[in-house]
């Protein structure tokens, strides 16, 4: 809308943080503030109240800025952020010396802050942006930077409206879009989802292009706003078995901004490989702006087998069989290995170690029926109903394998919401299970596993963030900041 300007541009106009400008509008003391589709719009004449103090945060402006879309609770953007925890035997400093790794004890490593700094996140789902806001404004990032509305509305409001929704000077655009339409555990419907953008069923005359399976295009529009200078783009790997979908996405993302991009060949990741204890695989797509890149990285980039100097893909620090063991490579890490020191939910103090799924077992043919292996990796935690949570352990009469803690008299259960929270590296920290806190609603144990399951482990976005800031300099000429 003409004559108008956002939170995030007034806040940059008055140097005060985002927040500050929101409460100031509900306070009724910015004159000619409205509120738009959940948006405040400031008067570009609008003056800034006295006895104001500025209080823009410093790492906002000595970062690179990351835009995240379909935010879901945060796994890439915790893993683009950094400063959280894993186990010690998911890091392999051998292959990744460049790391800030600090000890914290015998299990335990602390992951260093990265160069990056998130400063717009979206989803539709409530629970979502509750869990997200509740972890992240405990490490600085603003809760109102996260916006609960559809991509779709989201671009349509600042195309229709010429509002500046998205914030400008983005480095790099993040986003897992929906991956349903695409999963081998959905209905793989793909393009055709019968699923709109914002969650609800759609009819045949409403917009194809805005239904689930066409959100990238969606993802490609914010794209072409915001020109970052680089796009990191995640789906399952489910979507590189349907006829020519991974192919088709690469072309539509490569022509944004009339082929302003080179986008080099998707890989499909195994989460496993980086320190994950979890079999998780998922398709990765990236982007560079060709107009950013140097010439040396615009050609090698551009080469049909790009080199291992120049791929943008981070090097595989475990390995999951001896056929694919190199030389510093660690063991993939176990199921084991990640929930041995948490009690029983009975005798936890934790609320998402107490929340686990009643559901009972429903018969081997049923998925979600069968109980986690300890000594190997666990299998992709699924967004899905809680009754197809895999189960911690089976009782003897329904095959279960862990004697000697059936033996302990411990009980048929389903995995907690933590431990499927530790099977994705989520931190400890990380609360899911959460009381209606600061205008956002609670989250229930059903919903913390559909969160969690939806969302990329942490640590596997940590690899792909730091791999992204090692090369920087190597792709643009410019030290990161």
């Amino acid at each position: 809308m003409r004559g108008y300007l956002t939170a995030i541009e007034t806040a940059e106009r008055w140097n005060i943080t985002t927040r500050r400008v929101q409460v100031l509008c509900n306070q009724n003391r910015v004159n000619g503030a409205i509120k738009e589709s959940g948006v405040w719009l400031i008067p570009f004449s609008a003056k800034k109240p006295e006895r104001l103090k500025a209080g823009k945060k410093s790492e906002v402006l000595n970062q690179l800025r990351v835009l995240s879309l379909f935010s879901g609770c945060g796994g890439i953007d915790l893993g683009f952020e950094g400063d959280f925890n894993v186990l010690t035997a998911s890091v392999n400093p051998e292959l990744n010396p460049s790391w800030l790794i600090d000890k914290v004890d015998a299990r335990w490593s602390h992951l260093g802050k990265t160069s990056f700094h998130t400063v717009f996140a979206n989803d539709i789902k409530p629970e979502a942006k509750a869990a997200w806001t509740n972890y992240f404004s405990s490490k600085g990032v603003e809760p109102e930077n996260y916006y609960l509305d559809s991509i779709v509305d989201l671009v349509k409001l600042q195309k229709e409206n010429k509002i500046n929704i998205f914030p400008k000077n983005i480095d790099v655009l993040i986003g897992g879009f929906p991956c349903q339409d695409f999963s081998v555990s959905g209905k793989r419907m793909g393009f055709e989802s019968t699923t709109g953008h914002n969650g609800k069923k759609i009819s045949a005359e409403e917009p194809t292009v805005e239904n689930r399976g066409q959100l990238y295009m969606w993802m490609r529009e914010v794209i072409s706003i915001t020109k970052p200078k680089v796009f990191v783009a995640e789906n399952v790997k489910g979507l590189t078995n349907l006829t020519d979908a991974k192919e088709v996405i690469e072309r539509d993302f490569a022509s944004v901004c009339n082929g302003g991009y080179i986008v080099v060949p998707a890989q499909v990741l195994n989460a496993g490989n980086y320190g994950v204890p979890q079999g998780r695989e998922r398709v990765i797509f990236y982007g560079l702006k060709k107009s950013a890149l140097t010439p040396e990285a615009l050609e090698e980039l551009s080469k049909e087998e790009i080199s291992e100097q120049y791929t943008p893909y981070p090097i595989k620090t475990h390995y999951l069989d001896v056929e694919e063991k190199q030389e510093h490579m660690k063991k993939f890490v176990t199921v084991k290995q990640a929930l041995e020191d948490l009690v029983e939910p009975e005798q936890s103090t934790d609320i998402s170690q107490q929340k686990y799924s009643k559901a009972k077992y429903m018969g081997k043919h049923c998925q979600g029926q069968q109980e986690v292996r300890l000594d190997g990796l666990a299998p992709t935690i699924r967004s899905e109903h809680h009754g197809n949570i895999e189960f911690r352990r089976l009782s003897k009469e329904h095959g279960g394998k862990h004697k000697t803690e059936l033996k302990q008299g411990l009980n048929e259960r389903r995995l907690s919401v933590r431990e499927c929270a530790r099977i994705q590296t989520f931190p400890d920290e990380y609360q899911f299970v959460i009381p209606a806190l600061n205008g956002n609603k609670s989250v229930s144990g059903s919903e913390a596993y559909k969160i969690i399951g939806n969302a990329v482990p942490p640590l596997l976005g940590y690899h792909i963030a730091k791999r992204l800031e090692e090369n920087w300099k190597l792709y643009f000429g410019e030290e990161k900041k």
